[in-house]
């Protein structure tokens, strides 16, 4: 789905509107193929927000330009969860039927979950949908900048148990980025940061979106970790 891009989105920010890399194009077939072995039944349908923050102005000594402000909202969820208990995500959600579309879905679930005011957040780009076989969901990520950020929090306790603007500079520190495996044998990207491990569908989608925009710096692929032990190192499990 292909949305007008909005005027002023920072030229560091705009080319994740095109997540054709190897990493994304890699993330996107794995989940297809996933989806084939699993699926017996229609997926349920799902929308997540991918909010950035920060200077509007590029950094020209930084790669990809990223500002020394740029920032990402993340959420963990609650560890009494039934599904993905204690997991870090992007806000959002299932769709429901008064939805006007992903975008409309991806902000009500943020407001829902953040208590974020969507009257300054400028959504300009609707990726392809990615499964998520635990849930059988199929989630589309939509990118959205925060022109100005507000405040934030968990509404919900019993959903959400941290809610954190995560600085990009720390995320995509080559020290705190590597790769986990599942004992299912799958691999995500990874990024530890602030006490969370970001992996899975949230890891995939920032690996993706950091490539094409440009913003990496050189990090370790070869550094492969077991998902139960990297997970145990900042106190959360499977």
């Amino acid at each position: 789905m292909s949305i007008e891009m909005p005027p002023g989105i920072p030229e560091w920010l705009t080319r994740s509107a095109e997540p054709a890399t190897e990493d994304a194009d890699t993330l996107t077939k794995e989940r297809v193929l996933r989806r084939a072995l699993t699926l017996t039944s229609k997926p349920r349908q799902a929308a997540v927000l991918v909010l950035f923050g920060g200077s509007p102005e590029p950094d020209p000594a930084a790669p990809g330009g990223l500002p020394a402000d740029a920032e990402v909202l993340l959420t963990q969820r609650a560890s009494t969860m039934r599904q993905h208990r204690g997991q870090v995500a992007f806000p959002g959600g299932a769709v429901d039927p008064g939805d006007a579309g992903p975008i409309d879905t991806a902000l009500r679930e943020a407001c829902e979950e953040t208590g974020l005011d969507r009257s300054g957040v400028e959504p300009f780009a609707v990726l392809p949908k990615l499964f998520v076989p635990p849930s059988r969901f199929d989630v589309t990520p939509v990118v959205a900048y925060w022109r100005t950020p507000g405040a934030v929090g968990v509404v919900d306790q019993s959903e959400t148990e941290r809610v954190v603007r995560v600085p990009l500079a720390q995320l995509l520190d080559p020290a705190n980025r590597f790769l986990v495996r599942s004992p299912m044998g799958y691999q995500s990207p990874a990024f530890q940061v602030d006490g969370l491990l970001v992996w899975g569908l949230t890891g995939g989608i920032l690996a993706g979106i950091s490539k094409a925009c440009g913003w990496d710096r050189a990090w370790d692929h070869g550094d492969v970790r077991d998902l139960e032990t990297a997970l145990a190192a900042v106190g959360m499990t499977l």
